[in-house]
C-alpha cells in the first residue's frame, strides 16, 4: 500500500507540473469546508426564485413558473417572502448585483457565472427601465397590506388574493411618481441601478445605452423634487419607509457620473454632500451605520472617493468603526441591527473589500480580516457551525420565511411542517446579538430572506471568487424529490349489505409548480362479483351523488360522475372528473380539497353487497365513523386519461414523470468538464490524499471501477485510460 501511495504522490507532482491549478475546483479552506463559488452559484439562483412575470427561457427553478402576469409592469423581482415589487429595496439590490460585477468581473468569469450572473441583472434592469413612463415612473407594483393577507405560492396569487376578497382577476394595484412629487428617494435609487446595471454590462449587452437613457430622466424626476413626503404617505410606508433621500441622490449621481463620464454628475454629487446624514447630536458626517437599502450613503462616499480622490479619509473611519469599534456577534460579526443581522455584515464586509482594493488606505490588513470573517461567519465558520444560505453547507437553515418555498395549500404559515422546496441561496436574518438562532419560519427577524439581504453579499462573494478563485457545480440544481400533487382522502362512512356511502376529497396539492390542471379525475374499483353471481348486472347498482362541493362554486365547476364501467373482468369503476381545474386550487383549506359525497346501492336492496373484497375500499374499511380519512393508491387519479397517481388493480402504475437531468456520468471526469483529461487525474490524487471534496456528480464520476467506492484502483484504471 504504501508502494502504491508513493506511486499516487509522484504522479500527482508529475501531472500536476503540467495542469494550471485555475482548473481546480476546491474549498478554500479545508477546515471550514468553505466554497465561495459555490455559494455564489447559488446566490444567483435566489434571485430566479424571486422572478415576477413571465419567466426567461433560463430560468432554473423547478418549483416556478409565470406569474402575476396581469401586473401593469410585468417582470422584475418580488421583494421577499411576499409577492409585491417594492421598487426601493429592488432597485438597491439590482445596483449592488450590478456593483459587484462592475468590480471583480475577473473572478465570475473564471468561476464560470457569467452568464448567469449577466442574465439575472439584465432581468431586473429591463424591469426597472419598463418602469420609466416619461413623464411619470411606476415606482411599486401590488398592495403590501393586501398582499400580507394570504400565504400560499405565487403562482395562484390571483385566486389566492380573490379567496380574501381581493379582486386581481385584471389587474393588480401599481403606483406611480409624476414629476414634482416627493418620491425622491425611490427614483433616485432606480436611478442609480440602471446607471450601475449600464456601467457593469458594458460589453455585454446591447441595452445599456437604453438603461443609461431612463437613469437620466428618473434621476431628473427624483432631483427636480427633493422630497420624500408622498412616498413616505404611500403604501410603500408600512414596509419600506425611506429615512431620507438625499443619499440616494447622491449615489444615483456618482453611479451617473461613472456611467456616462459627465462632470455635471459629479457636480451634482458635490452639491448633495452638505445634506448627507451627521451623527446624532453632531455636525460630523455620519460613520456609525452601515450601508444598505435605505442608506446608500457609505456607498455613495466610496464612489466619491473613488471618482475625486477626496473624503478617503471619511470613509476610512467608517471602516475602522466597524473594525474596531462596532458591536460583535461571537467577537466577530458586526451587528448593526437585530433584524436581518447578515444583510448589514455582509454589505459592511463588500464595502470594505472595495475599499481596500481601490482607495489608498495603508496597511489593510485589519480591514481583509475583517471582510472575510463576515463572509465566513454567514457560510458557517462560526461557533454553530450554522450556515446561514439555505441549501450551502451541511447545516443550512430549513424553514425560511417564503411562501412560494414552503408551498402551503391551505394558507397556513405551519402547513406543511417543513418547506417544500429548497430556496438555495437565500441569506436568512441570522444569529441574534449573542449568537443563538432559530431555524423558525414565523420569526421574521432571524429567518426572513430578501433581495436585499442577497444584495452585498452577493457583492462580497463576487470579490471572494476573485481573489481565491473555485468553480461553480456544474451539476447544480440537482432535481428535488416530489410529494405527491393529486390524490384522493377517502372516508367509508357507511357500509351494509345494500350497499356504500364514500367521502372522496379530490386534493391538489401541486407545488411543481403550483398550478390549475384542468380534466383531472379519479376512479373508485368495485367488485361485482357477488352482484353478478345474484343475477344481476354491475349497470344495475345505483349511483346516487349525496355532495358535489365543487358545484357549490359554481355550475361550471361542477363534477361529471361517470356511469358504472367495467375495467376488467369483474372489477368495475365510477370515475368523478373535474373539466375546470378551477375547483380544486392548493390556496385555502376550504379549496385544495373538493369533496364529492357517492352512495353505490345495491339493487336488490337489504342483501348481497360484500363491501370488504372491493379494490379501492382495501386501505379505508377501518375508517367507518372516523373525522379524517385516508389517502390511498387504490383509488387512481389521471390528467387526460393519464394515469398519474396510484394503482389500479392489475398493478399498472404511472409512468415516471418527474423531471430528470439523466445519467450525466462520464467515468473519470472529475472536474465534470465533459472530458477525461489530466486535470482528473490531479483532483482524484488530492481526494485520495485528503486535500479535496468532492460534490455528488463528481463523486459519481470518480468511481472509475464501479465498485462504489473511490480507491486507488480507481486512479489506477483512470491512469491507465489517460496513458
Amino acid at each position: 500500500m504504501k508502494k502504491l501511495l508513493s506511486t499516487l504522490i509522484a504522479a500527482t507532482v508529475l501531472v500536476t507540473a503540467t495542469v494550471s491549478t485555475s482548473q481546480l475546483s476546491e474549498p478554500v479552506s479545508a477546515e471550514t469546508n468553505i466554497d465561495y463559488a459555490e455559494a455564489l452559484q447559488k446566490s444567483l439562483f435566489f434571485y430566479e426564485c424571486q422572478q415576477a412575470g413571465p419567466l426567461p427561457e433560463w430560468n432554473r427553478v423547478e418549483w416556478r413558473d409565470d406569474s402575476t402576469m396581469n401586473d401593469f409592469v410585468t417582470g422584475g423581482w418580488y421583494d421577499a417572502g411576499d409577492h409585491v415589487k417594492f421598487n426601493l429595496p429592488m432597485a438597491y439590490s439590482a445596483s449592488m448585483l450590478a456593483w459587484g460585477l462592475y468590480q471583480y468581473p475577473d473572478g465570475i468569469e473564471k468561476c464560470g457565472e457569467m452568464t448567469n450572473y449577466v442574465n439575472n441583472l439584465t432581468f431586473v434592469m429591463d424591469y426597472l427601465a419598463a418602469c420609466d413612463l416619461g413623464d411619470e415612473v411606476v415606482y411599486q407594483v401590488g398592495n403590501g397590506q393586501e398582499d400580507h393577507t394570504w400565504w400560499g405560492p405565487v403562482e395562484l396569487y390571483e385566486y389566492g388574493m380573490e379567496e380574501n376578497g381581493n379582486d386581481y382577476s385584471s389587474e393588480r394595484p401599481y403606483y406611480t411618481a409624476k414629476k414634482g412629487e416627493g418620491y425622491s428617494a425611490v427614483l433616485g435609487g432606480m436611478a442609480a441601478a440602471l446607471a450601475a446595471g449600464a456601467s457593469a454590462l458594458e460589453g455585454r449587452s446591447d441595452k445599456t445605452d437604453e438603461y443609461i437613457e431612463h437613469a437620466k430622466n428618473i434621476f431628473e424626476i427624483a432631483d427636480g423634487a427633493k422630497s420624500n413626503e408622498d412616498y413616505n404617505n404611500s403604501d410603500a410606508s408600512g414596509f419600506y419607509r425611506s429615512s431620507h433621500f438625499y443619499d440616494e441622490l447622491f449615489w444615483a449621481a456618482n453611479w451617473l457620473y461613472i456611467a456616462t463620464d459627465d462632470k455635471s454628475y459629479l457636480d451634482k454629487a458635490a452639491s448633495y454632500i452638505p445634506y448627507l446624514d451627521k451623527e446624532l447630536g453632531s455636525d460630523e458626517m455620519k460613520y456609525s451605520w452601515s450601508h444598505c437599502w435605505d442608506d446608500v450613503m457609505q456607498g455613495g462616499l466610496l464612489l466619491y472617493a473613488q471618482n475625486t480622490g477626496s473624503y478617503v479619509d471619511r470613509v476610512k473611519k467608517h471602516l475602522d468603526y466597524l473594525v474596531n469599534y462596532g458591536t460583535k456577534v461571537d467577537d466577530t460579526l458586526i451587528y448593526i441591527q437585530n433584524w436581518g443581522c447578515l444583510r448589514y455584515a455582509t454589505t459592511c464586509g463588500f464595502i470594505t473589500a472595495v475599499a481596500c482594493d481601490t482607495l489608498s488606505l495603508g496597511d489593510t490588513s485589519k480591514y481583509e480580516d475583517f471582510y472575510e470573517s463576515q463572509i465566513d461567519y454567514a457560510l458557517g465558520d462560526n461557533p454553530l457551525g450554522q450556515s446561514y444560505v439555505v441549501g450551502y453547507g451541511e447545516k443550512s437553515p430549513l424553514n425560511a420565511h417564503h411562501r412560494t418555498a414552503h408551498a402551503s395549500w391551505n394558507n397556513s404559515l405551519d402547513n406543511p411542517t417543513e418547506n417544500r422546496h429548497i430556496l438555495y441561496g437565500a441569506l436568512v436574518g441570522g444569529p441574534n446579538q449573542d449568537g443563538t438562532y432559530d431555524d423558525d419560519r414565523g420569526n421574521f427577524i432571524n429567518n426572513e430572506v430578501a433581495t436585499d439581504y442577497n444584495a452585498g453579499f452577493t457583492g462580497l462573494l463576487c470579490k471572494m471568487v476573485d481573489k481565491y478563485g473555485g468553480t461553480a457545480d456544474p451539476s447544480f440544481p440537482e432535481p428535488e424529490t416530489r410529494d405527491a400533487e393529486f390524490f384522493v382522502e377517502a372516508t367509508l362512512k357507511q357500509s351494509s349489505a345494500s350497499g356504500v356511502s364514500l367521502s372522496l376529497k379530490f386534493t391538489n396539492h401541486t407545488a411543481w409548480p403550483a398550478r390549475v390542471v384542468d380534466n383531472m379525475s379519479y376512479r373508485y374499483y368495485f367488485d361485482a362479483s357477488e352482484i353478478i353471481n345474484a343475477g344481476f348486472s354491475a349497470s344495475d347498482v345505483v349511483v346516487r351523488v349525496d355532495r358535489d362541493q365543487a358545484k357549490m362554486y359554481g355550475e361550471e365547476y361542477a363534477a361529471v360522475i361517470s356511469p358504472v364501467t367495467q375495467y376488467k373482468d369483474n372489477i368495475y369503476y365510477i370515475e368523478v372528473a373535474y373539466p375546470n381545474g378551477e375547483a380544486i386550487l392548493p390556496i385555502s383549506e376550504g379549496r385544495n380539497q373538493c369533496e364529492t359525497m357517492l352512495a353505490l346501492v345495491f339493487p336488490n336492496y337489504g342483501s348481497g353487497w360484500d363491501a370488504e373484497n372491493d379494490y379501492s375500499n382495501a386501505d379505508i374499511m377501518d375508517t367507518v365513523g372516523a373525522e379524517e380519512g385516508v389517502i390511498t393508491d387504490k383509488i387512481t387519479v389521471y390528467n387526460n386519461g393519464v394515469l398519474v397517481y396510484g394503482v389500479e388493480p392489475d398493478g399498472t402504475k404511472p409512468e415516471e414523470t418527474v423531471p430528470s437531468q439523466g445519467d450525466s456520468t462520464l467515468k473519470g471526469d472529475l472536474d465534470v468538464n465533459g472530458s477525461v483529461e489530466t486535470a482528473d487525474a490531479v483532483l482524484m490524487c488530492k481526494f485520495l490524499l485528503g486535500g479535496q471534496t468532492l460534490k455528488e456528480q463528481q463523486r459519481k464520476n470518480a468511481d472509475v471501477t464501479g465498485d462504489k467506492k473511490i480507491n486507488i484502483f480507481d486512479f489506477t484504471s483512470l491512469k491507465r485510460n489517460l496513458l
